[in-house]
């Protein structure tokens, strides 16, 4: 009986597959990159500047020290796209306008009630693809830094205001929406904006060695934005017994994530206390993309659960015009974002430019 070989073709052999996906350089020490590029007390890891964009995107699957930053949060988005696609299938009922399980049978229509969701879910899966890209392929060059990371910007407004009008609409207690709703969205919008201009400044602003105000500059229109869009749930929680709803506890784990995560942005620990021994894996910015990507998850499974219970009486409560009013916000908000941040990235180009001559 002949022998049946399972080698591959020499079509497939090594060597062509190394050229398919060619070897890339080694990560280098915090030396051989520019200023811009290091992080404090990341001492190796880095990707060398100015090389092929292929090779970034390669990288995705090398082991530097943005790999776990990268991977944690294209992980996030897949997770956040597949559980809204089986809850539009199994539990929304015409989210997303399509009519899956309606008593008329399959077919289109416009759910009014259903797009704030979308919208959430949308700015969710924006601001997660936005970090990985800008995580990702930001050593190319200063432009594509600078560029990419104004792009990371316009997806943490983005995601800001798509929380905001979710929560408003889905979460609040009729008493909250009768005492601040009526300004909370525009409230909301002008602080997300704020958010990514005072981050794209400070981001072109400040050179290293960083000063505390840079970081101020950051942390403080993103906080003022938090605090504003989490009113809601924090009223709910403050009132309601958290075992009365399914969604409460969600909710309280989301904030709990939350805090954690912005204390690892804004504390660079552990590496302050061992410089160069959490460079590829355990250093803060890790451990705020992990914990920002569960707390993501919490709020859209707490989101989930709120949908379903107050979507029947949604637009009783507010009225169609008012909603489709609120949901026509969120695209105006993305401009404005997406507009500073071209500004600024033309303000880096003509700056580095003339650092150039």
């Amino acid at each position: 009986m002949p022998r049946v070989s399972l080698a591959l073709p020499s079509v497939f052999s090594l060597s062509v597959l190394s050229r398919l996906l060619p070897s890339l350089p080694p990560p280098v020490r915090d030396v051989d990159v520019p200023p811009l590029f290091r992080e404090p007390f990341i001492r190796s890891g880095y990707r060398p500047v100015g090389l092929p964009w292929r090779s970034y995107f390669l990288s995705l699957f090398q082991l530097h020290n943005e790999t776990l930053s990268v991977w944690s949060h294209l992980l996030a988005a897949v997770c956040v796209a597949l559980r809204f696609a089986v809850f539009a299938i199994f539990c929304g009922g015409g989210v997303l306008g399509v009519r899956l399980q309606g008593a008329e049978g399959p077919g289109f229509s416009l759910d009014v009630a259903s797009l704030p969701l979308v919208l959430y879910v949308f700015s969710a899966l924006t601001y997660l693809s936005c970090s990985a890209a800008a995580h990702l392929l930001q050593s190319h060059s200063e432009l594509a830094h600078y560029s990419l990371f104004f792009l990371d910007y316009v997806g943490v407004a983005v995601y800001q205001y798509g929380c905001a009008l979710a929560l408003c609409l889905y979460s609040a207690e009729p008493a909250w929406t009768h005492s601040v709703g009526q300004v909370f969205l525009p409230a909301a919008a002008l602080l997300a904006w704020s958010s990514c201009a005072a981050c794209c400044y400070a981001k072109l602003r400040y050179r290293r060695p960083y000063p505390l105000r840079r970081k101020l500059c950051q942390v403080l229109p993103a906080g003022l934005a938090y605090l504003l869009d989490l009113s809601p749930v924090a009223h709910r929680l403050a009132a309601g017994s958290w075992t009365a709803n399914s969604a409460l506890p969600l909710h309280g784990l989301q904030v709990v994530l939350f805090t954690l995560a912005a204390f690892f942005f804004s504390c660079p620990i552990p590496e302050r206390f061992s410089p160069g021994r959490y460079d590829i894996i355990g250093h803060a910015h890790q451990l705020f993309h992990l914990l920002l990507s569960l707390a993501t998850l919490a709020q859209q499974e707490a989101l989930f659960q709120d949908f379903l219970w107050r979507r029947p009486a949604l637009l009783r409560r507010f009225g169609e015009r008012r909603l489709l009013l609120a949901c026509a916000s969120f695209p105006c908000l993305a401009l404005c974002s997406a507009l500073t941040a071209f500004a600024m990235r033309r303000r880096a180009r003509t700056r580095l430019m003339k650092e150039q001559r």
